[in-house]
């Protein structure tokens, strides 16, 4: 992962706008993800097989149950700018009309939900910084699914954000299953999930 910092605080006016700039102009490899973390253009490696096997089979359930005119994106931008944040999770769910249209990002607070999958080099970043960040912006749900916690992979799904903090509403270790609340109404098997 290769990181450029910019200017720790960005978030409104010039700053922002530069940083966004400099994000739009990264030439990364293809398959790369370029983001903005916390005031840092980050780019990561494209994702592991597995990391994108757990992608497609948690958004081929979401589908079970999300409403018609809701959409499921993997490469979609989120921009979080009081945190700093332009983010790119591995899944957001958004009402498809927010979706439509020119550009590559919606406004965080648009999403119902967002999933990020933790790999080795990013773990950190989606635990914490963008943790913070969705819950900042008032994302709904944040589900992370994250094989690497100390040996035991786990899903966490996080809600009800306040004060740019979630309340932690589930946590499972893979095997187990996960509760999704309404509008979702999904239980998740976590035990078709790879393990990295």
């Amino acid at each position: 992962m290769m990181a450029l910092t910019v200017d720790p605080e960005p978030g409104h006016g010039q700053e922002w706008d530069d940083l966004v700039r400099i994000w739009e102009g990264t030439d990364a490899p293809e398959g790369c993800k370029v983001e903005i973390i916390e005031g840092i253009v980050t780019v990561s490696p494209p994702p592991s097989k597995d990391h994108s096997t757990t992608a497609a089979l948690v958004q081929r359930r979401l589908y079970t149950v999300i409403p018609e005119d809701w959409g499921i994106y993997q490469r979609l931008g989120v921009s979080v700018p009081g945190r700093a944040g332009l983010y790119i999770p591995d899944l957001v769910v958004v009402p498809r009309a927010v979706a439509t249209g020119p550009g590559n990002r919606v406004p965080a607070e648009e999403a119902r939900l967002v999933v990020e999958i933790t790999s080795q080099t990013n773990a950190n970043h989606d635990r914490i910084g963008k943790a913070r960040g969705y819950a900042k912006a008032g994302v709904e749900l944040f589900l992370l699914l994250d094989p690497w916690q100390s040996g035991h992979p786990t899903a966490t799904l996080y809600g009800e954000p306040s004060d740019g903090t979630y309340r932690l509403l589930e946590a499972v270790e893979y095997g187990e299953t996960l509760t999704l609340p309404k509008p979702f109404g999904l239980d998740l098997d976590t035990g078709i999930l790879p393990a990295d």
